[in-house]
């Protein structure tokens, strides 16, 4: 078999385990493959092809791993949209009881349609609450 086919294995197998793991991780790996693959192709030997997928992966993984991490990691204050309430802290307006569907907390000051978290879970009105979730127009709480 080809060297150059081997690589083309090689890079298609290290894109399948990055898709299984989603780490980004095995992609610059996957990237130096292909690039060796080429390598290989126009006629360089063995060695030079190794040379040029360890190369090739260690600058792919130094480049892109740092700017993947930053973005798969928003931190809180940049979430916007229903996204930016959960975690806040809200006051029970009305009495929260899933059994009687109904239920109502005041959040980033405006009052909202509000849910246990807990099934089970009965709030009073006056006491603090977590949000969990937001479902459409309807915060999920729990109590802090």
């Amino acid at each position: 078999m080809e060297a150059w086919v081997i690589w083309i294995i090689a890079a298609a197998a290290l894109a399948a385990g990055e898709i299984a793991t989603t780490g980004f991780f095995l992609a610059p790996f996957a990237g130096g493959a292909l690039l060796a693959a080429i390598v290989a192709a126009a006629g360089a030997g063995g060695a030079v092809s190794a040379v040029v997928f360890l190369a090739a992966s260690v600058a792919l993984f130094g480049l892109l791993r740092p700017v993947a991490r930053r973005h798969v990691h928003m931190p809180p204050q940049l979430r916007t949209g229903t996204d930016a309430l959960i975690g806040e802290r809200a006051v029970v307006l009305q009495r929260i009881a899933n059994a009687e569907g109904v239920g109502a907390v005041k959040l980033a000051g405006e009052v909202w349609s509000a849910r246990a978290y807990d099934e089970d879970e009965v709030l009073e009105a006056g006491e603090k609450v977590q949000v969990i979730e937001i479902r459409g127009a309807t915060a999920l709480v729990t109590e802090v």
